[in-house]
Parts: C-alpha cells; structure tokens; sequence
C-alpha cells in the first residue's frame, strides 16, 4: 500500500475546547489549550490559523451546537477561516457545494457522535473518494476526528459494544470503517469507560490489526499509514494480537467469555511514539520526528 503523504489525527474524544479559559481558570489551562492542546496542534500541522478547516457534524445528533462549539474553540486560538458542513444524508453528501468545498480546504475535522453514521453516508461517495486521494497524494492535508469520527478512520471499525459485557463473544460488533489507515481498530474514551475489553476482543477476532485506544482530550498523529506520535493530555493503550497464542474465540458460543494468551499491551503519553507496521514503542517522539 502507499505511504499517505497526508496525516491523520485521531483523538479519543472530550477534548480541550478552551472552555476553562471562559471560567477563569489558572494560568497552565492557558498554556494546555493555547501552546498543547489538540486543537492548536491540528491548526499547527494543516499549517496556521489562515488555512481552511471544514468540520464535518454527520455523525451528531445535534450538530447544530457541536459546530458552534468548534468555531468558537478554533476561533480562540485565532482560526477565522473555519466552515462547518452539517451532511445529514447520502443526498447531501452528493451536492456539489460540499464537494467543491472539500476540494478547497486545508484539512477536514469529523465531530463525535455515531461512527455508523459516518461510513452508512459517506462510504462510496465522491466526497469519500476525494478524501482519501487527499490524502493518499496531498502533503499537508489532514484528516482529524475526535470521538466517532476517530473510530471511523480505521478500516475495522467497532460500532457497538457495552463495556461491561465486552469479555463475551459476540458482543463487540465490528463492521467496515473509512480506511484512512489500514489494519488498526481505533476505540475512543477508552479509559473514561473502561473499554478495554472491548478492544481485546475486536483484536483477538483481528490479530492482524493493532488496536489503538484512545483516552480523552489524547490523540493520535499518524504519518505515512505507520508513524506514530501521541499528543494531549492523557494515556494512549496499545494492543497488540500479533504474539496471540491460544484464544478460544473460535470455540465457545456467543455469549460466552472469551480468553487470550500473550496479547501484548503498551502505554503511551505525550511525546511517545509508536511504529504500527514494525509493532516497536518508541520512547521520545518530537512533532513527528524520532529523537
């Protein structure tokens, strides 16, 4: 597969959106949001707060609020070339406005909500397509998503699962996602709603793909389909099915709990790294380059 030239920015979710600046808070939430939080960094790597960013609210309920939500966090950091495009069915996501517009932005960022969504309307469209040459053949353009638009970027997608039941075959449902990075399922909010069972077991059921599970205002950078950088605030889990010895995920019945032998797992925080294709941690990571 070809190296994208683009970059992806997953993030797991409830991420800073400068609202603690609003309350009066001290001087460090200043610094998070304003020098390391995940939204400068997106504005950073599509290039300054000149450049085009279209939020895209499909997969909420209310996207209305959401995309306000976003023009006042990237207006904090001084974005004032930001549009929002609220695409709530196939037939939106065929008009010619909103291709045109995806053919004249610097980056594209999916909101929260319901991954399902997103792949049901945009899966096989011409916006679809022009995102992923975009990516594919574009150095500078970036893809962001947070929350379930991050779960949508991978191309095994969990779209269901309730974490209390997540160690029972057949209760993580997987399906086909956007396939901006190959062999990678992404679950969000991961430690807030403790889903590592969930992962566990969409990864033993696809020991090929690495699970990336993302914790709140935490994200991920990935650069040619493999490198990987974490940035924000919180922990990035790996999971890693590639030494799997026994599973008996084949053997029991649905509903029954699963159990895995020598599935490996990695921690990560801001300024590590990770290697997807070569499966290696990598200690110090600074803005996409190996130190």
């Amino acid at each position: 597969m070809e190296k994208p030239k683009g970059k992806l920015i997953s993030i797991g979710g409830a991420e800073d959106k400068g609202t603690d600046l609003e309350q009066g808070f001290v001087q460090r939430n200043r610094l998070n949001f304003f020098e390391l939080g995940i939204l400068k960094r997106i504005v950073d790597e599509v290039g300054g707060t000149e450049k085009r960013i279209e939020v895209i609210t499909t997969a909420s309920s209310i996207p209305q609020e959401v995309g306000e939500n976003y023009m006042d966090a990237f207006g904090k950091i001084g974005c004032t070339n930001i549009g929002v495009m609220d695409i709530r069915n196939r037939e939106d996501a065929a008009k010619q406005e909103y291709i045109d517009r995806i053919k004249a932005c610097d980056g594209v960022m999916f909101s929260g909500g319901d991954q399902l969504r997103l792949t049901s309307i945009f899966g096989g469209t011409d916006i679809y397509q022009l995102l992923q040459d975009r990516l594919l053949e574009e150095e500078g353009f970036v893809i962001a998503g947070t929350s379930a638009g991050a779960m949508a970027m991978s191309n095994t997608m969990i779209y269901q699962g309730k974490s209390d039941l997540a160690h029972l075959k057949g209760e993580v449902k997987l399906t086909t996602g956007l396939a901006f990075v190959a062999n990678v399922i992404i679950d969000s909010h991961f430690d807030k709603r403790g889903r590592f069972n969930r992962l566990a077991q969409a990864v033993a059921s696809n020991p090929q793909c690495t699970g990336i599970g993302l914790g709140e205002d935490t994200g991920v950078i990935i650069t040619e389909g493999n490198h990987i950088e974490v940035v924000g605030s919180g922990a990035v889990v790996i999971v890693d099915g590639k030494d799997i010895r026994h599973s008996n995920i084949t053997d029991v019945s649905i509903g029954e709990p699963i159990s895995v032998e020598n599935i490996r797992v990695n921690i990560l925080v801001r300024g590590n790294g990770y290697l997807l294709k070569e499966r290696k941690f990598i200690q110090n990571v600074v803005e996409g380059v190996v130190v």
